[in-house]
Order: structure tokens, then C-alpha cells, then sequence
């Protein structure tokens, strides 16, 4: 029987301005290293079953796959407005948090020093939005775009993007990126996905069960497997080329 990787859970060192205490959960493929490293970061509902079963799925295609816990100061419930505002600003805790990650995964000796950021949703935003901060590529996922665009794109690491075209939320957004990074010259391939909402590439539905009908109604959110196997084959060839 073939191995499996391992998911165990860590305390990040962070510098100052971060969570104290931060949490994170680290997946590691199976068998020797190194391996190319990912910071994944985690949706709005935070790290859950859905979020570790993507970092087990990023190491599985060989990667070292860390998620920090941007909510480890409180939960959702107290965070979850704070990270936003950090989002939205473009600095702040939530970045610190990140920071941390991708400094631990660098520092290992299991990692090539090759790092890239993945994010969902919220993530997303954060993995679009950290593409300047000496990651090697993004992987952008029905992620939220600044307001600045052009700015964030400014010296940013090549971009993969993928959007459902049912998410209200976001309509007209994979466009507006391809744009922008076709105007920076930055190596991307951004996708839309007609018939997929967002959280499209979860295995399951994820968040509070009062909220899910909502999210389906409003966002089209919730799993589609079809478009989940070619997001996630396209994200595999742009890391494999990018992270090599």
C-alpha cells in the first residue's frame, strides 16, 4: 500500500503585528524530499475539514502545503471582520500571519525554498493580494479584487485564476483580471467557469448549515466537480512550471 501524506498541526514563530500563537496545519507529501512549498489560505468559514482535505489534496501533487489560522486570536466570530479590513487595506495582522508562513515553509529543509500562495474565496483575495511579497506564483480562487488592481500587480509573481460565472459576487471579475495582468505582462492563465458558483473546488459544502442555502441561492456556492478536476489540473501544470 502506497503511503499517504500527513497532516499535523504547529505554532508559527510571527513578527510583530501577527497572531501570537499562531496555528497552522501542515500537510507533507508522502516519501523524501524536498519538495516545492504552498501557504494555503483558508476561506472565510476558516480552517476546517474542507480546508485541511485541500492541503492534504496539494500534497498529494507534491507539495508542502501550510495553512495558517487567521482566526487563531478568536475564532471567526471576533476575527472575521478584522481580517477583512486587513484584506481590504492591504496590510495588517491577517498579512503578518502570512508572512509567517511563507518564512517557515522557506526555512525548512524538506522545502526547494520555491514557495507559492493558494487561497479560497477570502483566501483568494489574500493569495491575489500577496503576489508581490516574494511568492514564486499565485493561485487565485474566486478570490475578491482590489480596488487598486493595477498597484497590487505592480512586480507581482505570475497568477492562476479560476471564477464561477454563477457567483454573483464576483461577476465580470476573471475578466477584469485577465485585463489587468495581460496590461502588467505577467504570466497568468485566468478561467471562468459558466455553470460553476463559489466555492467551486470544495468537496463538500462548507460553513455554518443555516448559511449554505443563502451562499447556494445568492453565490451559486457549493461543489462542482467538474469544474473542481479542470481548475485543479490547471493549477497543478502553472505550479509544476512555476514552482519547479
Amino acid at each position: 500500500m502506497s503511503e499517504s501524506p500527513r497532516l499535523i498541526e504547529l505554532t508559527l514563530p510571527v513578527g510583530p503585528g501577527g497572531s501570537p500563537g499562531l496555528k497552522a496545519v501542515l500537510a507533507i507529501p508522502a516519501g523524501a524530499g524536498p519538495w516545492p512549498g504552498v501557504v494555503l489560505v483558508h476561506e472565510a468559514f476558516g480552517l476546517n475539514d474542507v480546508m485541511r482535505r485541500q492541503a492534504l489534496r496539494l500534497a498529494r501533487a507534491g507539495y508542502l502545503a501550510l495553512m495558517p489560522d487567521l482566526f487563531t486570536a478568536g475564532g471567526a466570530r471576533k476575527c472575521l471582520v478584522l481580517t477583512f479590513r486587513a484584506l481590504s487595506a492591504g496590510e495588517g495582522r491577517a498579512f503578518v500571519d502570512i508572512e509567517a508562513a511563507r518564512a517557515q515553509l522557506g526555512g525548512r529543509h524538506d522545502c526547494t525554498g520555491a514557495v507559492g500562495v493558494l487561497g479560497f474565496c477570502m483566501g483568494g483575495g489574500f493569495a491575489l493580494a500577496a503576489a508581490q511579497r516574494g511568492f514564486a506564483a499565485a493561485s487565485v480562487n474566486y478570490g475578491q479584487l482590489p480596488k487598486d488592481l493595477d498597484a497590487v500587480l505592480e512586480g507581482a509573481c505570475p497568477i492562476v485564476g479560476s471564477f464561477g460565472g454563477r457567483d454573483r459576487s464576483l461577476r465580470g471579475a476573471a475578466a477584469t483580471l485577465d485585463a489587468a495582468l495581460v496590461r502588467a505582462d505577467i504570466p497568468h492563465d485566468v478561467k471562468e467557469y459558466p455553470e460553476a458558483g463559489h466555492a467551486f473546488l470544495n468537496d463538500a459544502e462548507s460553513g455554518p448549515p443555516v448559511l449554505r442555502y443563502v451562499f447556494k441561492r445568492m453565490l451559486g456556492a457549493g461543489p462542482n466537480p467538474e469544474a473542481s478536476v479542470d481548475a485543479w489540473e490547471r493549477i497543478d501544470a502553472f505550479f509544476g512550471e512555476h514552482l519547479s
